[in-house]
């Protein structure tokens, strides 16, 4: 029997929710798009309480069969990521080359260390510090994507971020970040990444 589309429950507007949509739209997964607002009067509702005491989105829901007790819920990003072989469709975006698995951990982990330096930057802190970051990150890009050729999850954790970076400082080629400018520019050709940009959008805080 033909699973039902995974459920992705998300925020347009989040950048940690973008980042596992671009991954499912990367991984041409089967999935059903919800958004839930996480302000305002009416609240969350009770079932998104459920599924995420935490509050936070993205949840991915994949559907087990006729008992609900066996779905897999997935209520973060990187967990979304990690696991998105198991969405119905869903291809993996973990490379299997050794060199390319260290260059995306190697990403991933500058990433995360980034993304509190570059909060504290674009609330009014030194950018000195940020940039410096960024150059770490610059370095660590293969080439056209992060880890080469193909698309990894690398990428997809990246993007959001590195792209409100960019639209709020200009290109990062006059940042002397090359690689990442470049990099950003082959994400934005692709449709995985260039639908899930919005016009208006959250930084990550």
């Amino acid at each position: 029997m033909t699973k039902p589309p995974a459920r992705f429950i998300t925020n347009k507007m989040c950048p940690f929710a973008q980042k596992a949509w671009i991954a499912l739209e990367a991984s041409n997964a089967d999935f059903s798009l919800e958004q839930v607002s996480l302000y305002g009067a009416g609240g969350k509702p009770d079932w998104f309480w459920e599924l995420n005491p935490q509050g936070t989105v993205p949840i991915l829901v994949v559907t087990a069969g006729d008992d609900s007790e066996d779905d897999l819920v997935l209520p973060d990003s990187d967990l979304i990521l990690n696991e998105i072989a198991q969405v119905p469709g869903g291809e993996t975006l973990i490379p299997t080359d050794p060199a390319a698995v260290e260059s995306m951990n190697k990403f991933r982990k500058c990433l995360s260390e980034f993304l509190p330096i570059g909060k504290r930057a674009v609330l009014g802190g030194s950018k000195g510090p940020m940039w410096s970051k960024l150059k770490e990150l610059d370095a660590l890009v293969v080439g056209p994507y992060v880890c080469g050729e193909g698309v990894t999850v690398a990428d997809c954790a990246g993007f959001p971020f590195l792209w409100r970076i960019e639209n709020e400082y200009g290109n990062l080629n006059k940042k002397d970040c090359p690689n990442l400018a470049n990099w950003l520019q082959t994400c934005k050709q692709n449709p995985a990444f260039s639908k899930t940009v919005q016009s208006s959008w959250w930084w990550w805080w």
